[in-house]
């Protein structure tokens, strides 16, 4: 894409929150437009890059470190990055943050545990609350939202295809990815 920045989209937020959901609508559209982004899942991140690691605070630290570390790698050299990752702690999310600077934009995917247990498709939240998940991020293990992160999805009122579209605007207005032209009529 012409004009293109390296950025990273750092998308946090409870597992069920739309993370995954609304980087996916967010990673069509750019393609679309002839972005060479990368996406950084989470998950799929946790089976190569940090297989091995469990889910205690330091494991997770070092998990987030990692994706930060590619991120940086990545965006500095102009791709853009979508991170997609609970990511449940403050001061690791400042951490990435501090690495790639203005390039960093944290996306807080906003939504209840309730609402997250609702739409758990893999019984996750069913098996924390029963106690057989140790260190559940937002039931057992604490989940520290963003206080003033650049971007908020409101997942519970608004679809991910709407998120996605609003994320688009704000990363035009922002510089961040050339404007859109209206096709015409």
């Amino acid at each position: 894409m012409a004009g293109e920045k390296g950025f990273t989209l750092w998308f946090t937020g409870l597992s069920g929150a739309g993370k995954t959901t609304i980087s996916g609508h967010l990673e069509k559209e750019l393609r679309a437009r002839g972005s060479k982004l990368e996406i950084l899942d989470g998950d799929i991140v946790r089976e190569n890059l940090s297989k091995g690691l469990g889910f205690s605070k330091e494991d997770r630290d070092t998990n987030v470190r990692r994706i930060a570390f590619v991120a940086d790698l990545l965006s500095r050299n102009g791709v853009p990055v979508i991170t997609a990752a609970i990511s449940p702690y403050k001061e690791i999310r400042d951490e990435a943050r501090e690495l790639m600077g203005d390039r960093f934009v944290e996306v807080y995917v906003e939504a209840s545990v309730d609402t997250c247990a609702e739409r758990d498709v893999k019984g996750l939240y069913k098996k924390a609350f029963a106690g057989e998940i140790k260190e559940f991020t937002g039931v057992s293990d604490p989940y520290e939202a963003p206080e003033n992160p650049e971007f908020v999805c409101h997942t519970e009122s608004e679809t991910p295809e709407e998120s996605a579209q609003k994320l688009l605007a704000y990363l035009e207005e922002r510089g961040f990815i050339p404007a859109q032209e209206p096709a015409a009529a």
